[in-house]
């Protein structure tokens, strides 16, 4: 271990301060190594030969790093590429893809539809020519590219592209990012076994086509860490849980394929060598069909030192394992030294072979059932040791983690091992992996609901300062928890304080919650780059959403804090991706009684994605035109706008004529009316303000995201007193435009963004409506 440490330690202060600190690590470590030696004589024989065994590992290991690892680290720091990345040059490059394309998903506004436009693809320079002279680089590079024939490519192919080169993250081996408009040139072929396996992946992700939309993702990420049909809704609700890392390849995965086959040759009688020889068959089997990255083979060698530890029934040689696996992993590739997944696998993989079988030997020896004693002791082992790592980069503690885990945890081999060979039998038997996949099925939906519910329990995610300060700060309150736990004094008080914790949290968050605030007549949903608006009716838990934001995971988290069950009427005031995106998150979860929306059917991918999903979820799509009264109890909806004459220029454009064929409506509310204006610019504003429509209302939804087209003569006709601005942060568009808020100041109207007030609530007041808000997204209420 303490040879682990110094390699460890000295190549990651190497890569955050220069690469000289890795040599000062070596050096020092070196030194150690030698003190100990010459201290070592004299000694006991048992003692000395237990010194010398670590003089010599810390010894050669700080040779090792402070010889070979400075020098890559070096080179990669004095690359010529890393120089010229901050010049704004254009070259053209011969790379050697190193792992698989990665997809880049991108949020839709306006007539860009959201999804997959992107892919990025960590490479090796072979050869490259920038500003017509030839540069000596063999550095690490990161391709951003187009999908289009970007996506399909495999490691070990060399391509040829033309590329803007652009400045990497400092602390890394990447010298440079090369960002790519065209397709790649000159391919060569991949190897056999890569294209196998890639004929593998995707047998299995087209036999989860049998399953939901959301187990359909799910499935091959559970396997082979193949994310790219999974939703950001489940992704997000996984992390919260603290399951995400079942969505990554890691030794977890490696160990039950070998275990599932080892036990597989124990029952037909294998002797223990052919067993454990076929489980590691497995292990590399797995390995070439996940996809031999650095975060596989990570994995890899982790779920070794796991089934290691299993094998031979010895916790002491399990740190031993350990260390050399991190002492190999990091001289092999320096940038696992600062790789977060790494520093997880190895904290996880200790504490499930030394912290885990303690803690269930002493809950086993306290009457607890071994097999219960087994399943609580792994999450908690696994979620104390990574929660600072966690907390320190995420900014956010994980309450219901241990128990999500615990409750995911019996299904997770068998998912695993369903869709291992679901893959397997894919490419010959399609009919036989679509029927493993449906035996999996019921899994993957368990830990959608595991998930699900874990991330939508009341306290389920707390806020944590981010860095090393934040990591520190939770592992020095771990540690302090650990050590008070060991006293049975401290035990009770610490008892006594949770129940006293819970008897006051669970009323406050639960029985009476900070948000939704009581009588809430409109909610402005923090849905990033886009629109969403609840309006309540008299009914609890019934109410109209207008619009749904451009993606479905932060509306269906705003609806679940309003508790919002049934859904009459969903209006898009048009079909806009930031507008439409978030449909599912009502449909799919709520009762609907239909969609509304204009004539304008443009863009065409937009008005087919509403009638699709409206028509899968047995849900009507109806028309609103102006002059409609919508009515429930509590709750009156006036469509105030297009007219066929603002409509027809929309009819025929993909362009900003879109924005002005938007409904117009006023909400009637118990808290006053409230205007709703889609995105509507100048010439329908000139238009509404032309026809004498009546627009008075107390507040204003801003048009279009507080945008520069909006004219002061139509915030004096409303003469609104609270203006709510529905925008992203730090979005690329300059949203909303100071002239557009110095407006509305010099009418001394209170101005409410959702991307610094978060969720915004109108609620009613003897007084007149009254705003709440309830923070930034990432902050509690």
């Amino acid at each position: 271990m303490p040879a682990a440490l110094v390699v460890w330690l000295s190549t990651l202060t190497g890569l955050s301060f220069g690469w000289w600190w890795s040599a000062v690590g070596g050096l020092v470590g070196a030194v150690l190594g030698l003190v100990v030696l010459a201290r070592s004589r004299g000694r006991p024989a048992v003692v000395r030969w237990w010194r010398l065994g670590i003089a010599w590992s810390v010894l050669l290991c700080g040779m090792s790093v402070g010889v070979v690892g400075t020098m890559r680290l070096r080179a990669a720091s004095d690359d010529p590429l890393r120089t010229l990345a901050g010049a704004d040059v254009t070259g053209m490059f011969r790379v050697e893809i190193t792992e698989r394309a990665k997809p880049v998903v991108s949020t839709g506004f306006g007539g860009q539809q959201s999804g997959v436009r992107a892919v990025v693809l960590p490479a090796r320079v072979v050869w490259a020519v920038v500003a017509g002279r030839r540069v000596s680089s063999t550095g690490a590079v990161i391709l951003v590219a187009p999908v289009d024939r970007w996506r399909t490519l495999l490691p070990g192919q060399q391509v040829t592209a033309t590329a803007a080169v652009a400045p990497a993250d400092p602390g890394q081996l990447t010298v440079a990012v090369l960002r790519v408009r065209g397709p790649p040139d000159a391919l060569s072929e991949a190897a056999e076994w890569q294209r196998v396996a890639q004929r593998l992946r995707s047998g299995l992700r087209d036999a989860s086509g049998v399953l939901g939309p959301e187990p359909r993702g799910l499935v091959p990420a559970l396997v082979v860490g193949d994310t790219d049909d999974l939703s950001q809704r489940v992704t997000d609700e996984f992390r919260a849980a603290g399951l995400a890392h079942l969505l990554a390849v890691s030794g977890a995965n490696l160990a039950v394929v070998g275990v599932a086959v080892l036990l597989l040759l124990r029952v037909l009688r294998c002797g223990p060598r052919t067993a454990a020889a076929g489980a590691m068959v497995a292990l590399v089997g797995f390995v070439v069909l996940a996809g031999p990255e650095p975060s596989v083979l990570r994995a890899g060698v982790m779920g070794a030192v796991g089934l290691l530890a299993l094998a031979i029934g010895r916790q002491r040689a399990a740190l031993p394992a350990l260390s050399v696996a991190v002492i190999v992993l990091v001289l092999w590739d320096p940038a696992m030294a600062v790789s977060i997944g790494f520093a997880l696998s190895v904290l996880a993989t200790g504490a499930l072979v030394l912290i885990a079988p303690r803690w269930a030997e002493r809950l086993a020896d306290r009457g607890v059932p071994r097999g219960l004693a087994e399943a609580l002791a792994v999450p908690a082992a696994a979620h104390l040791v990574t929660a600072p790592v966690v907390a320190g980069f995420a900014g956010q503690v994980s309450v219901v983690a241990i128990g999500a885990n615990l409750l995911a945890a019996p299904v997770v081999a068998p998912a695993t091992v369903l869709g291992v060979l679901a893959a397997v039998v894919a490419p010959v038997a399609p009919w036989l992996a679509e029927l493993l996949v449906r035996l999996a099925g019921p899994e993957a939906n368990w830990l959608v609901f595991v998930a699900r519910h874990g991330a939508g329990l009341p306290g389920a995610v707390i806020g944590w300062p981010t860095g090393w300060l934040g990591g520190l700060l939770l592992a020095g309150c771990m540690a302090l928890l650990v050590v008070a736990l060991r006293r049975r004094q401290l035990r009770v008080l610490i008892g006594i304080v949770l129940i006293g914790l819970l008897i006051v949290v669970i009323p406050v968050r639960v029985i009476a919650p900070v948000w939704p605030p009581d009588g809430w007549a409109m909610v402005a949903c923090d849905v990033g780059q886009g629109d969403a608006i609840v309006l309540a009716t008299g009914e609890a838990g019934r109410a109209v959403v207008v619009d749904t934001g451009p993606e479905v995971a932060p509306l269906a988290a705003c609806l679940d804090r309003l508790d919002v069950s049934r859904v009459p009427l969903v209006v898009l005031t048009h079909l806009h991706a930031d507008h439409i995106g978030g449909l599912d998150a009502v449909l799919a979860d709520h009762a609907v009684g239909a969609v509304g929306v204009s004539r304008a059917r443009v863009p065409r991918w937009a008005w087919e994605e509403v009638r699709d999903e409206a028509w899968d979820a047995g849900v009507p799509v109806v028309q609103l035109t102006a002059g409609q009264r919508l009515a429930w109890p509590g709750l009156v909806v006036e469509v105030l706008a297009p007219d066929d004459e603002e409509v027809m220029p929309a009819v025929q454009s993909d362009g900003t004529e879109i924005n002005n064929a938007s409904l117009v409506l006023r909400a009637v509310t118990p808290a006053g009316r409230v205007l709703l204006s889609g995105d509507v610019e100048l010439a329908a504003q000139a238009h509404l303000l032309d026809e004498r429509v009546d627009l008075s209302a107390d507040v204003i939804k801003v048009p279009h995201h507080g945008s520069r087209y909006t004219s002061p003569e139509l915030f004096a006709a409303v003469r609104p007193r609270i203006a709510v601005v529905s925008v992203g942060a730090m979005n690329r568009y300059g949203h909303p435009s100071p002239f557009t808020l110095r407006v509305l100041a010099h009418l001394g109207v209170l101005v409410l963004r959702t991307d610094t007030a978060g969720d915004t609530a109108i609620v009613a007041t003897a007084a007149g409506p009254r705003a709440v808000t309830r923070g930034p997204s990432r902050s509690p209420p």
